[in-house]
């Protein structure tokens, strides 16, 4: 018993050994110290947000000019990750960990966000196999007899926690659920800090959704409590900001300023940063996006997003890494995997070649492709932090607008209705990273596909055949997606798989008459750990992952 502590998932060989007393007292007082400040600057989120509902923009913030033009450096990166030119991602599944470490990636980010699901068995046996891994023990024995295990050389590991809006519902400390960031990043620290370090590594993270550099700040102040706490030195913690919030792109120099002992670089985190642009401006009718598939990172406000990341992290000796690749190679269609892997080379070319000094894939078979990509322009170099990119002049407006015309095709609407729904029955049976029309679905994308129905409802967006968006629309196409799984499945595995709750959980997310921030918030009462389903495959895997 621990004062203060309440504990209401089951207990077992793991939470002993991850929950030990001085553990949970350790996270127990992360919590105490830091959540005011956390709730604050989650109302702080609210009161922006309603800025932008009146009509206000964004704009780089005058109060802190000084920082953007003053001259000063982060940290110099520690010496195994000075290079990182490829990184793969995935979720702290034990088997698909195991393949992600021995990959021939730089690095391997175990993410507990949005490729996880978050049932108490996924976030307890998840830091379980960081504490194996860390440790080099980590093994798995497959159900067909084959055995996984680290090979000699593994990429350097890095965790995600969740974020700031997250709270973990299994753990109460005085009476309320723990926030989510400060347990999953606690835990992780506590048990494999100082481990990391005495093998040459370190305790790194990526930080997502962060929207203003003063929650980068409080990052920054629970990194310098929990150092001292533990008796690490300050400097130990590294961490990379995902720049996956709009608002975030214009406090950029802020972000890397307050984390400068502890920061890794900046990331961009394409996909949420196009749920975050419906999101923040969702009452607007000239910030309409049209299918997903026109928003690619060449479009003039995307590119003008990372090349200011670029030159922003370079003038500050900081990595610019790039985005996600997230197909998934067949071994059945030739055809698709020619097409694909095109576009991903294609990706990763223009990623180099603006400056990037590193990229995201979601598939080991990506590797290879986008190592290569990378070795063309990097060569025998680490990275290209020395390329200062004086040429980019980014404004505001750059950021804002679009020259996108809003067009809204039937194909977009069924491939949202149809990726939120299956992703939503994955996530609902503890499986986080979907895959799905040869594709690696996550909470973003999903968030993607749910928003952009919202947003075309809202505003009356029309089809090309004139017919208006409305939500008996995207009833009918739910309808018809349903039948098709149903058909596809049988009665039986259509109830296993939840998909009359995915269905109910999408509207309820895609056609509410107020916007709900975070799909994943209103999902996570929807979980339920009896009904988890082990591993990564399923229905809404049957598209691309032969």
């Amino acid at each position: 018993m621990i004062e203060g502590i309440e504990i209401n998932g089951k207990q077992g060989a793991d939470t002993d050994r991850l929950l030990t007393d001085a553990a949970l007292e350790f996270v127990r007082d992360l919590h105490r110290r830091f959540d005011p400040v956390r709730r604050e600057l989650l109302a702080a989120r609210e009161r922006r947000l309603a800025t932008f509902d009146a009509g206000a923009m964004p704009d780089f913030l005058p109060g802190t000019a000084e920082v953007r033009d003053a001259d000063w450096r982060v940290a110099p990166p520690p010496a195994d990750l000075a290079d990182r030119r490829v990184e793969i991602t995935g979720p702290t599944d034990r088997k698909m960990m195991i393949n992600a470490l021995n990959s021939g990636a730089r690095v391997f980010m175990a993410d507990f966000e949005d490729a996880n699901s978050p049932t108490w068995d996924n976030m307890v046996e998840g830091q379980v196999n960081v504490i194996d891994a860390v440790r080099r023990v980590i093994s798995y024995t497959a159900p067909d007899g084959r055995n996984y295990t680290l090979n000699n050389d593994p990429a350097v590991l890095m965790i995600r926690p969740r974020g700031w809006h997250m709270t973990e519902h299994h753990v109460l400390v005085d009476g309320v659920p723990i926030s989510a960031s400060l347990f999953d990043f606690g835990l992780f620290l506590f048990h494999n800090g100082a481990e990391l370090l005495e093998r040459g590594s370190g305790p790194y993270c990526y930080l997502p959704k962060l929207e203003s550099h003063l929650e980068a700040r409080l990052w920054n102040d629970v990194f310098v409590a929990a150092q001292d706490r533990l008796g690490l030195a300050v400097g130990s913690v590294r961490a990379t900001v995902l720049i996956e919030t709009i608002v975030a792109a214009f406090e950029m120099d802020e972000i890397l300023y307050e984390l400068r002992e502890h920061s890794a670089g900046l990331n961009a985190g394409r996909w949420d940063y196009i749920f975050s642009v419906i999101k923040k401006f969702r009452t607007r009718d000239d910030m309409v996006l049209p299918d997903r598939s026109a928003v690619t990172m060449t479009v003039p406000f995307m590119h003008a997003y990372t090349d200011l990341l670029i030159a922003t992290c370079h003038r500050r000796g900081a990595h610019a890494m790039g985005g996600m690749a997230a197909f998934i190679p067949s071994r059945r269609d030739a055809a698709v995997n020619e097409l694909a892997l095109s576009k991903v080379r294609e990706d990763k070319t223009r990623e180099s070649r603006d400056g990037h000094d590193g990229t995201w894939v979601a598939h080991p078979d990506l590797v290879p492709l986008a190592t290569e990509v990378f070795d063309e322009v990097l060569g025998n170099r680490p990275n290209q932090v020395d390329r200062l990119r004086p040429d980019v002049v980014v404004n505001a407006q750059n950021l804002l607008f679009s020259t996108l015309i809003p067009q809204v095709s039937w194909e977009g609407v069924v491939q949202n209705v149809d990726v939120a729904i299956r992703y939503l029955a994955s996530w609902l049976c503890g499986n986080g990273a979907a895959a799905i029309n040869h594709l690696m679905e996550d909470a973003a994308t999903a968030e993607i596909s749910r928003s952009q129905i919202w947003q075309w409802v809202h505003h009356g967006a029309a089809l090309e055949d004139g017919r208006s968006i409305t939500g008996d629309l995207v009833r009918e196409v739910a309808d018809r997606t349903c039948a098709a799984l149903l058909e596809e499945l049988g009665e039986v595995e259509y109830s296993r798989w939840r998909f009359d709750e995915a269905r109910r959980l999408f509207e309820a997310v895609a056609l509410a008459d107020d916007f709900p921030s975070f799909l994943t918030t209103v999902a996570y009462d929807y979980l339920e750990p009896a009904s988890t389903i082990r591993g990564p495959s399923g229905p809404s895997s049957r598209k691309g992952n032969e």
